[in-house]
């Protein structure tokens, strides 16, 4: 699994790169949250603790761009977004499971 967050970055390990991915305010809560199915961002809001707009944003952003979240607009009234695990995303789930992330 190649995900890399700079462009030429190098790492000795996957589990480095994964590290360094997965760094930064909240993501990890944020992908365990989607892990439960598509999540909303004022559902974040509320489940994680100390969680403000701004850090959910950016570590919405990051996943994003990194591949392992993505953004749907649910057209119907009213307009709402929901965020999803890719399939990259989803490949996580068993290291999840190792780290005894998930609720199963």
């Amino acid at each position: 699994m190649t995900m890399e967050k700079e462009p030429n970055a190098t790492y000795d390990c996957p589990a480095e790169a994964l590290l360094k991915l997965l760094s930064g305010k909240y993501k990890l809560q944020v992908l365990r949250q989607a892990l439960e199915g598509p999540v909303r961002f004022n559902t974040l809001l509320r489940m994680i603790k100390g969680a403000n707009k701004q850090t959910i944003s950016v570590a919405l952003r990051e996943l994003e761009e990194i591949g392992l979240l993505e953004k749907k607009v649910i057209q119907q009234k009213p307009l709402h977004i929901e965020y999803n695990l890719t399939e990259k995303g989803l490949s996580l789930v068993p290291i999840f499971k190792q780290l005894e992330l998930t609720s199963e």
